[in-house]
């Protein structure tokens, strides 16, 4: 019988307060886990800290500062300053975290401050497309017509009006070496591209995408297959880019219609009811471009 030593344990240890289900823990473990323990973390206000980090207890087993809601690139520049100053660089890598909302919205200042000054920090952004600690409101991550409490549907929407944010692009426009895109669907794939950007100097950007049950109202037990049905139907392709290239996709074998990711999901329940063709249209079309760009199969 296969036995696992008692000297290996998770980075973020057990007993934390998530939600059954988590895709956010989920990601942040297979990320910690593929770093190894010669870290120093940051991490935003968020799920990440509300559930890991409730006074006077701690879930994480490596050093980790919490930061507000929008500098844990900040936060984490100071740190790796610090430790070159020091002469103590090489001793650990610094990874700073943040949710959809402190990455791409109110973070972005300071993230892109990190990568412009080229500080050599892996930059994780936990993806899960809307503000969920606060009570799921839209965020510029939040994709098009899924429901938020701050993009109701109604009479006259169909929930969010705009397009996601395209957060690798703006990242590699930084001219920074290495840029990513990965989700907990995929482990093997995620825990390879965390140990790839950490491989190589200078400011890295890996984002990651989570499903959460209570803000996408599907159930616990389907994270992982809502996860993989978001890239099968290529809403969420996987990739990587260094130095601004696309070098590498993670393939399909069968395309499916962005219909089968919204059945499991009650943010877009209302786009399966008769009069959202239209609007499953304009989605169906993004996924048709990603496609394309990407080279996935045609939808069989």
């Amino acid at each position: 019988m296969t036995t696992i030593s008692r000297s290996v344990k998770p980075l973020i240890a057990p007993g934390h307060t998530a939600c059954t289900g988590c895709g956010l823990l989920l990601g942040a473990r297979l990320c910690l886990e593929a770093a190894g323990k010669e870290i120093i973390v940051t991490f935003a206000t968020g799920c990440l800290e509300i559930t890991t980090s409730r006074y006077p207890e701690s879930a994480w087993e490596v050093p980790a500062i919490h930061s507000l809601f929008e500098n844990s690139a900040a936060v984490a520049s100071g740190i790796e300053a610090a430790l070159k100053v020091l002469g103590r660089s090489q001793e650990a890598k610094v990874i700073a975290q943040g949710g959809d909302g402190a990455t791409a919205d109110i973070g972005l200042q300071a993230l892109s401050g990190m990568l412009e000054r080229g500080h050599d920090i892996l930059y994780i952004c936990y993806d899960n497309e809307a503000y969920m600690n606060t009570g799921v409101q839209r965020s510029s991550l939040t994709p098009l017509a899924a429901r938020t409490r701050t993009s109701p549907i109604g009479p006259s929407s169909w929930g969010k009006s705009a397009q996601k944010k395209d957060m690798p692009a703006i990242a590699a426009a930084h001219g920074i070496p290495y840029v990513a895109v990965a989700s907990v669907g995929y482990p093997p794939d995620l825990q390879r591209k965390v140990k790839k950007a950490l491989s190589i100097s200078g400011p890295k950007y890996l984002q990651v995408h989570i499903p959460c049950p209570l803000g996408w109202a599907h159930d616990s037990s389907l994270t992982i297959k809502v996860a993989q049905l978001a890239v099968q139907t290529a809403l969420y392709p996987l990739y990587e880019m260094e130095n601004g290239a696309i070098t590498s996709v993670r393939q399909v074998s069968r395309r499916l219609p962005v219909t089968e990711y919204f059945k499991h999901q009650g943010r877009f329940s209302h786009l399966l009811r008769p009069g959202a063709e239209a609007e499953v249209a304009k989605i169906q079309a993004v996924a048709d471009a990603n496609a394309q760009k990407f080279g996935y199969p045609p939808i069989r």
